[in-house]
């Protein structure tokens, strides 16, 4: 009898394992068998970057790293990709999560699942030194029949779009680089990208371009950032959520992200990315 009950509740707790294995999302599976998380980002100063050895700077990174920390994870693996393949990279299990600086948009919301908002940021254009065609938002891009110019997967194409640029237009490169490239090439007249961004390429240009009057920019420009993660790992998502409740904001947060320019004014407020999802 007692090897009956012996092997009842063997076939017992098998039962249980297998469900809390169902449960588990791959990458939990990755960190529970010793493998170290891998965050995907592309060269985008001041973003997410890689230093010397690939190591994960910008202040998204920086933010990850602290958010993990908390959680108990240090075992990381930094993967850079270009900005394109950064959610194709994430789908096709090259890398755990996007730690590239992704707006949350519904768009995205299709292929990705989305941490809670870390910051608000909007965006800004790059043009000529003193701004010739008087350039601010999408709608003067559009009327002066400009040509713009933004990065392969950059949600500024969606944008040029909705503020009624005509494809024909609208030139794609693959990043920042060749952004500022264009414009000082003069083969595009303004160039579109965030805030932050703009205002490195301003700096790098050695004065040949500037960074627009983003006070022209219309509210639905503004945009919340999220981390992007694999739908399959719903369950390290909601994990990472409430460790990044604790996080955010906090002094020690601050402290690491304030070096790459993010200030209390980028803290995203009360929404959620669900709302996000819904209203972007």
């Amino acid at each position: 009898m007692k090897s009956i009950w012996k092997s009842v509740a063997a076939a017992g707790m098998g039962l249980a394992m297998s469900a809390t294995a169902a449960l588990a999302g791959p990458l939990m599976d990755r960190i529970n068998s010793g493998e170290p998380i891998r965050i995907g980002f592309a060269n985008e100063v001041p973003w997410a970057y890689p230093g010397e050895d690939n190591k994960p700077l910008g202040f998204v990174n920086a933010y990850v790293l602290g958010v993990l920390h908390e959680m108990g994870y240090d075992n990381i693996t930094p993967v850079v990709t270009d900005w394109g393949g950064l959610i194709p990279g994430l789908n096709a299990n090259r890398f755990d999560m996007v730690t590239g600086g992704l707006y949350i948009l519904n768009s995205r919301c299709q292929n990705v699942a989305f941490s809670e908002p870390m910051a608000k940021v909007g965006d800004a254009f790059i043009v000529p030194k003193g701004n010739p065609k008087d350039l601010n938002n999408y709608e003067q891009i559009a009327k002066a029949g400009a040509t713009f110019v933004t990065g392969a997967g950059y949600n500024q194409v969606e944008s040029a779009a909705k503020g009624g640029i005509p494809d024909s237009d609208v030139m794609t490169v693959p990043g920042p680089t060749e952004i500022l490239a264009a414009v000082k090439a003069g083969r595009a007249d303004a160039g579109g990208v965030t805030y932050f961004t703009a205002q490195n390429l301003a700096k790098q240009s050695d004065g040949s371009v500037e960074v627009s009057d983003v006070s022209q920019l219309p509210e639905w420009t503004q945009n919340w950032v999220g981390i992007g993660f694999r739908k399959a790992d719903q369950d390290f998502v909601d994990k990472f959520n409430e460790a990044q409740k604790k996080y955010l904001g906090s002094d020690a947060m601050m402290k690491a992200v304030g070096e790459y320019g993010y200030s209390k004014g980028n803290l995203p407020g009360d929404k959620t990315a669900a709302e996000v999802c819904e209203m972007r």
